[in-house]
């Protein structure tokens, strides 16, 4: 039979995140300067937890690949709108 309090005997660093917990992180880490503030410092190991750590790291590197997703695609959206004008441009003068 399984103990269902065997997270006592789980030492504080790597104590399970509540589903609550990771909510809540969530929340904190989208408030806009605040929230990227607190997602390095957890990133870096501001938290003893190895969980929260790994968690501020993911959500990192989330935002790290959103941020080359939306380079990417105003790079795209400035070269064809910016050849699109010159050709109009071209075709005036």
């Amino acid at each position: 039979m399984a103990n269902n309090n065997n997270t006592q005997y789980i030492p504080a660093e790597y104590q399970p995140i509540s589903m609550w917990g990771y909510f809540g992180y969530q929340i904190l880490f989208a408030i806009p300067v605040i929230g990227f503030i607190f997602l390095i410092v957890f990133a870096c190991g501001g938290k003893r937890n190895v969980n929260v750590k790994n968690f501020a790291r993911s959500y990192f590197c989330v935002l790290i690949i959103w941020a080359v997703i939306i380079a990417i695609v105003v790079a795209i959206c400035a070269a064809t709108g910016s050849i699109s004008y010159l050709t109009q441009l071209a075709q005036q003068g």
